[in-house]
């Protein structure tokens, strides 16, 4: 990968000093350095993989979950519905 890589003062004058005393170019002590940086984060053994084991809901098919709350609501307003229908024919 080729690149522009802007470095701060004292990192230059560690990368001169690591240029001199290796008697290597830019490009190669910049990627020792870089290799011995970050080796440590490297992972060694590979992460498993994330999976998801989805579990039957037993819902019916064409029903959203994600949308159950509105459901909810229309069966809330159809008893709210009959409740006040009753109550007017009990008040008459």
């Amino acid at each position: 990968m080729r690149t522009t890589l802007t470095v701060d003062p004292d990192v230059e004058q560690l990368l001169k000093q690591a240029m001199h005393g290796e008697k290597q170019g830019l490009k190669a002590t910049l990627n020792a350095a870089l290799r011995r940086g970050l080796a440590h984060q490297a992972p060694l053994v590979p992460a498993k993989p994330f999976v998801v084991e989805a579990k039957s809901m037993g819902l019916r098919a064409g029903l959203d979950p994600a949308r159950l709350h509105e459901l909810a609501d229309e069966a809330e307003l159809e008893a709210f519905a009959a409740t006040t229908r009753r109550l007017r024919r009990a008040a008459r």
